[in-house]
């Protein structure tokens, strides 16, 4: 890039620069010790960021997950790595969609180039398709600083080019390069991660390779091709980027365009922008969807024997991993996976700064029960007693069986007063309820319960201070007669 436009720009007062919290997420991205906790507090500080990872999580991007109604479920969900590439992409999005007139159309495009770049991303079997989606959003940011530096300039130019490729010439002859090398130089001064640096640069090449930047370069095709920016030539050019990718049989631009159709209203909602219909598509669309429908007919039905099989294998290794983190007898997690949680837990309440509540169950006099009904009878009481209590928590909340009759609580985001309120209404209900039946008669038991907290007041240094404070409140309610809730003192 010659060195009159690096200096224009790189002195441009208005030109967009990435917001604090899109920074913020670039220095996360190069530390590999970066984890969810992390991203959760930068996040979480950001409600309308917030929201859209709620929205997109929630979306037929992501079709048959569970609606997730928090933002550590989404993030949980989602992953790491796709959280952070959604949390930038739609960071770094709201300077450019606050835009009017040619500015307005392009980022237009930018969307529709998304949209598409993740499409292909799917029919190619590309995992990362989170980095697919933003570097499809930010190929044309180089064409969005040079509106926003020079407009005077540069807008006459993109009026005089009938099509993408007329327009990458004028702006060689104009400036000495293209707008893929400005978004190149700039995605460098912003320090985005080098992929992105990477098919930016490469975002106007047709002889890449890779596939990942190959999708990129189709995707902006397929935008030109949706925006009618140039008829014929931008179905030909689009055609013939997407015949050249590793897709799936079958897959052709039609069926790419069919499944950005299905998907706009949604995509509109995400980036809030207002996508235009393609109306000059509506033939190419029609016969797409007609041939996704037979197509997908008839490989449900060849197709359906080995799915099954394959549903049962996985059926099988998902019971026996969940059979691992379980307690046989009560079902509830064992001690194994409950080190675990309390230990994520832990970390996610000190990042968050959120109190986080630890309690102790033993069932009281339980030995006697079996003693005097036998270990059956004794085993019914801890399956009921494990079955009642994990109806009566929060669903976030989790419980496991720590040995014999004891159970331990975690109660995320809950102070002592509300922890104790919980388990002493826990208390109350057990003693009404039966947890066997002997001899037609109803056995009834009770609990002794000691609770530690980690809020502002009582900070514990790890995991394990927390689980021992929280023992040594259990003793105390044994102390003290039984049948109560005991908290360890502040």
């Amino acid at each position: 890039m010659n060195r009159d436009l690096e200096a224009t720009l790189r002195y441009c007062r208005d030109l967009f620069s990435p917001p604090a919290i899109a920074l913020r997420i670039i220095e996360m991205a190069r530390n590999p010790e970066t984890d969810l906790a992390v991203i959760a507090r930068t996040v979480s500080l950001d409600p309308a960021l917030s929201q859209r990872l709620l929205r997109v999580s929630n979306s037929s991007l992501y079709a048959g997950r569970r609606k997730v109604e928090t933002l550590n479920q989404a993030m949980t969900l989602l992953g790491l790595n796709a959280t952070m590439t959604l949390a930038l992409g739609f960071s770094l999005a709201r300077d450019m969609r606050d835009s009017a007139g040619e500015r307005a159309a392009l980022w237009c495009r930018s969307v529709l180039g998304s949209l598409a770049a993740r499409l292909l991303g799917v029919h190619v079997r590309i995992d990362r398709l989170e980095e697919l989606m933003l570097a499809g959003l930010l190929q044309d940011i180089g064409a969005m600083a040079l509106l926003k530096a020079i407009p005077e300039r540069y807008a006459p130019l993109r009026a005089r080019a009938p099509d993408n490729t007329a327009l990458l010439a004028l702006e060689r002859e104009a400036f000495g390069c293209d707008h893929a090398e400005v978004g190149a130089w700039l995605a460098r001064q912003w320090e985005l991660p080098q992929y992105l640096q990477d098919a930016i640069a490469a975002s106007e090449d047709p002889s890449a390779e890779d596939p990942f930047a190959a999708c990129v370069i189709a995707s902006g095709a397929i935008a030109e091709l949706w925006l009618d920016r140039a008829g014929g030539a931008s179905e030909a050019r689009a055609r013939a980027l997407v015949q050249a990718l590793p897709l799936h049989e079958g897959t052709t631009l039609d069926t790419v365009l069919a499944e950005m159709h299905a998907s706009l209203p949604e995509i509109s909602t995400l980036f809030e922008t207002q996508i235009p219909h393609a109306d000059h598509l509506d033939g190419l669309i029609a016969e797409a969807r007609e041939l996704l429908v037979m197509r997908n007919l008839r490989m449900i039905q060849s197709a359906a024997a080995s799915r099954r099989d394959a549903d049962k294998a996985a059926e099988h290794i998902r019971r026996l991993a969940e059979q691992a983190r379980r307690d046989p007898l009560t079902g509830v997690y064992n001690r194994l996976e409950m080190d675990e949680a309390l230990e994520r837990e832990f970390a996610l309440a000190l990042e968050l700064g959120q109190p986080l509540s630890v309690a102790f169950i033993d069932l009281d006099e339980f030995k006697r029960i079996n003693d005097e009904h036998g270990h059956l009878v004794g085993d019914q009481v801890l399956r009921q007693f494990a079955t009642s209590l994990q109806e009566m928590l929060r669903a976030n909340d989790i419980v496991a069986r720590y040995g014999g009759e004891e159970f331990l609580v975690v109660l995320g985001n809950s102070g002592q007063a509300a922890a104790t309120m919980i388990l002493q209404r826990i208390l109350e209900q057990v003693r009404r309820l039966p947890m066997a039946t002997v001899d037609d008669r109803p056995l009834y038991v009770t609990f002794s319960a000691g609770i530690a907290t980690h809020d502002a007041d009582t900070r514990f240094p790890d995991a394990g201070s927390i689980l021992r404070a929280a023992d040594e409140a259990l003793y105390g309610a044994k102390r003290d007669g039984r049948n109560r809730v005991g908290r360890r003192p502040s």
